[in-house]
């Protein structure tokens, strides 16, 4: 079955936290919703930016594009694992992406933001 959507009107986590609802409303304005367990969310997320990147470096015709997201705040937090720190990046409209990983690769992270950029960077707004 293809659905084509129209529109996302809901997103909602069930009581039990063990899935997500989407609705939305068909190309025909019939309302529908999918329910995906965590699992399945999980690897949606992972998957979505790559999808978005690739789509408009199609459509644009420009393998350099990327669809980025200001960046309002950041916070840096010790994981439970000592081993670990944790790095949530978020927008002014609330979406935030946590990373975690060593402290030597934050701190290579940290030395890679602030080394002089490549001059031969060709940049352009979206």
């Amino acid at each position: 079955m293809d659905i084509s959507a129209q529109a996302l009107t809901t997103c909602e986590v069930a009581s039990d936290g063990g899935a997500i609802s989407l609705g939305f409303v068909d190309s025909a304005g019939n309302p529908a919703t999918i329910t995906l367990s965590l699992k399945q969310v999980g690897a949606l997320v992972m998957t979505l930016p790559r999808l978005l990147d690739h789509a408009l470096q199609t459509r644009y015709g420009d393998r350099s594009l990327r669809y980025a997201y200001p960046l309002a705040s950041w916070i840096v937090e010790q994981s439970t694992d000592a081993a670990q720190r944790m790095v949530t990046l978020q927008t002014e409209d609330g979406f935030s992406v946590c990373f975690s990983g060593p402290r030597e690769q934050q701190n290579q992270l940290g030395e890679a933001l602030m080394a002089q950029p490549r001059l031969n960077v060709r940049l352009r707004a979206n």
